[in-house]
């Protein structure tokens, strides 16, 4: 163990400007402090967030910028204070890496939610004042709060999507306990959020509905992913017939779409998720009132939430449904991810690929 040592190079790859285009870098992780973990870099998912924050669609974005926040990899040097991790282990890392663990919901290990504000994995301040930089790179230093152990069950490039696409979906669908065997669940859209949604829902018992505006997903959502059901939503027909069928329903979602149709398939009392991210949220009131229903928002989840979803997946052998890439590929497989072209996500095998 080390309670300090010199900076390394890091390799990677970079966005340099709207255009979105990555091209590789050399930068300097920091150095390993008593807390830190440093990992070398195995895999890393691609999310849709990478092409928000190397195209400055919210025009915020802090030129280079490495994208990246579904990361596994192994352990190469902890830090002086670090215990429960150890050169060798297999860990990932999320969508935060920093946050001011005092606050009441860093307590409660619920650190995205932070009340001083939790700091992103890439294209972020953290609290030295340098911008955070992701995993499409050769390794990354954390501070070992926010590197999570994988369990050897779970197969480690498969853990990758887990740390985004996996814990949106697990997070809220567990704390509005739609984990309840023989309930049912409505799930809209069927990206990479989508078909975890399905696959958690199917691990917690649920009757699954996929609805989809494309029917060309409705083999690999009965066949491939296990759902019971398929519903077409564009057809009025077929929303009628499961109309007030559903105890709840998790919305993946991003484009804008119509909510009172959907609202229309709970049951009294039932619950609407949202953790796609439509440009606005409207619906007619008595879609809420009538049925007392309850919609919500979510994203992520800290570390608490974290570890149980991973043990709970290598339990069940839960695992996403990827296209393993190399880094070369990156552009292009960001092409297909916005023609939604992908099942189900893509994982960068960086560590094949990044000399």
């Amino acid at each position: 163990m080390s309670s300090e040592t010199s900076p390394a190079n890091c390799r990677g790859w970079a966005a340099r400007d709207p255009s979105g285009v990555l091209s590789p870098i050399e930068f300097h992780r920091r150095a390993v402090a008593n807390d830190d973990v440093s990992i070398k870099i195995t895999h890393c998912g691609v999310c849709y967030a990478d092409v928000i924050w190397t195209r400055n669609v919210l025009g915020d974005c802090k030129y280079p910028v490495v994208p990246g926040h579904e990361i596994v990899g192994t352990v190469q040097e902890v830090g002086a204070n670090v215990e429960h991790l150890k050169v060798g282990d297999d860990v990932a890392v999320g969508t935060c890496v920093n946050s001011c663990r005092d606050c009441e919901y860093c307590n409660e290990g619920n650190e995205i939610c932070c009340v001083n504000g939790s700091v992103h994995t890439y294209n972020a301040v953290d609290k030295d004042g340098t911008i955070t930089k992701g995993g499409y790179s050769s390794s990354i230093v954390i501070h070992q709060r926010y590197c999570f152990k994988i369990p050897k069950t779970l197969p480690k490039h498969l853990a990758a999507p887990l740390l985004c696409a996996g814990i949106t979906v697990y997070s809220p669908m567990v704390r509005h306990n739609m984990d309840q065997p023989g309930k049912s669940l409505g799930v809209i859209g069927l990206g990479g959020l989508g078909h975890m949604a399905v696959l958690f829902g199917k691990a917690f018992g649920l009757k699954v509905t996929v609805l989809s505006t494309s029917i060309s997903k409705k083999d690999e959502a009965l066949n491939l992913l296990g759902a019971d059901n398929f519903v077409l939503s564009s057809d009025e027909q077929q929303m009628k017939a499961i109309a007030k069928s559903l105890d709840f329903i998790i919305d993946t979602a991003s484009g804008d779409h119509a909510f009172d149709p959907y609202m229309s398939l709970l049951k009294t009392f039932g619950s609407y998720v949202l953790v796609g991210f439509p440009s606005e949220v409207k619906f007619r009131t008595g879609s809420l009132l009538f049925g007392l229903n309850t919609i919500s928002g979510s994203k992520g989840g800290g570390s608490t939430i974290i570890r149980e979803m991973l043990e709970f997946c290598a339990t069940n052998k839960l695992y996403p449904k990827v296209e393993i890439i190399p880094i070369q590929y990156a552009n292009e497989a960001i092409e297909r991810l916005i023609k939604k072209d992908v099942k189900y996500r893509f994982v960068i095998d960086i560590e094949n690929s990044l000399n």
